[in-house]
């Protein structure tokens, strides 16, 4: 879809909720809840979103030949999606140098304020030609840089820059 024109800044202090989606029934593993690979699927839909809002989707994919690669993400599960469950995603961008974007997702159950899982992802932008790392055109680096102001205000997540390790463990 061509977004051209339309971005529209987000409120101040509010994470972006540009992604909603129901779980169907091929998603649910033999716990009876979402298998984990979906909660992915679900964030890579919203990070999808996330994209044509910043004006760098499909169009900008074919008219710039740039995109974004993830290179690293840390998911984090804390409550139990169920089959028909509609789940929403709120998405801030923690931080954007001329190549890189560091964005962080978090999923609820429409109607809970309760955070049912998170993804934290790192982003390169690369020119699909040469299948380097790029800057972004000076637009898009404006964009997201007037969203990072605005999310700067909302603090770093709790779950943003965690690591596996088993504390206290031998």
């Amino acid at each position: 879809m061509d977004m051209m024109n339309t971005f529209t800044p987000p409120p101040e202090q509010t994470p972006l909720a540009l992604h909603e989606e129901t779980i169907v029934p091929d998603w649910v593993d033999y716990n009876g809840h979402m298998n984990l690979a979906y909660y992915v699927l679900v964030f890579d839909h919203a990070t999808d979103a996330l994209l044509d809002y910043l004006e760098m989707g499909d169009d900008y994919r074919d008219r710039t030949n740039g995109s974004v690669f993830v290179v690293e993400s840390h998911v984090s599960y804390q409550r139990e999606i169920m089959e028909g469950a509609t789940v929403t995603i709120t998405t801030q961008i923690l931080g954007a140098d001329t190549k890189r974007l560091h964005v962080f997702h978090s999923m609820y159950e429409k109607g809970s304020s309760e955070v049912a899982s998170t993804i934290e992802l790192m982003f390169l932008h690369v020119n699909l030609e040469t299948r380097r790392t790029m800057a972004f055109p000076a637009d898009a680096q404006e964009r997201i840089n007037h969203i990072i102001t605005r999310h700067d205000k909302l603090g770093k997540p709790d779950q943003a820059g965690r690591r596996i390790s088993l504390s206290g463990a031998s």
